[in-house]
């Protein structure tokens, strides 16, 4: 409201034509109950895997490449995700935390297509609260572009998001790793979008632990996060 941003009074925008009526309310609501406490329920927060497209723009990602096979590690809380390398989807998918990814090069560019992704009780694709279906599928083209290529991505993203710079490399003037995603779910959006990623190149001491459900604890702001339990054993 002040014209700056603030990561615990997210507001999407629920006007937005691409949301069908009911995607369009539940977005409207996360937004008041921002609006009138700290925050909503995400993923994050409560400690669940982030699932996909949540969790790209995270606070830090490694990947690594073998030769059938793409791991990505993402930082906060040490989520890991599996990407298979010139394979097709299954016949019949088993839904899955981040869904079935296969990749393949289209000349420079990693392209991955993923499926079958599962929503767990706090699901949603975005820090508005937009929720999705079983329909869910996500491309995502990851490719290097120069360091002067990625000023705008860099001005953007701090602009509209108040990112911290402090724990970027001040130096780095190399290649800088650029994702496009697309997202497409016809039961919650009215036609495909898309939004990209220009990530930062890390210093090597910022890689710190981030373990989400050993410390739940919100210090009387609110709730204890609702970290994953099982009753029983599941192997």
């Amino acid at each position: 409201r002040n014209g700056r941003s603030n990561v615990l009074q997210l507001v999407g925008d629920y006007h937005n034509p691409i949301l069908k009526p009911e995607a369009a309310a539940t977005v409207k609501t996360r937004g008041e109950e921002s609006l009138d406490h700290y925050g909503f329920h995400n993923p994050r927060n409560q400690c669940w895997p982030n699932g996909v497209p949540f969790v790209l723009p995270s606070a830090g990602m490694e990947m690594f490449q073998q030769s059938d096979h793409i791991t990505f590690h993402y930082l906060v809380d040490h989520q890991v995700r599996h990407v298979r390398l010139n394979a097709q989807h299954p016949a019949k998918i088993t839904p899955s935390w981040y869904g079935d990814s296969v990749a393949h090069y289209e000349g420079d560019t990693l392209v991955i297509d993923t499926v079958g992704i599962k929503a767990g009780p706090f699901a949603m694709v975005d820090w508005y609260g937009t929720p999705q279906s079983p329909a869910l599928h996500v491309t995502e083209r990851y490719r290097l572009i120069s360091y002067e290529d990625a000023q705008e991505g860099y001005a953007r993203d701090a602009k509209e998001n108040a990112r911290n710079q402090q724990a970027f490399d001040p130096d780095y003037r190399g290649s800088v790793l650029q994702l496009l995603f697309t997202v497409d779910d016809p039961n919650v959006f009215t036609a495909p979008w898309s939004a990209t990623v220009t990530y930062r190149h890390m210093t090597q001491d910022q890689w710190l632990e981030n373990v989400c459900a050993e410390n739940p604890r919100k210090y009387g702001t609110e709730e204890d996060a609702q970290v994953p339990t099982a009753n029983v054993p599941d192997f």
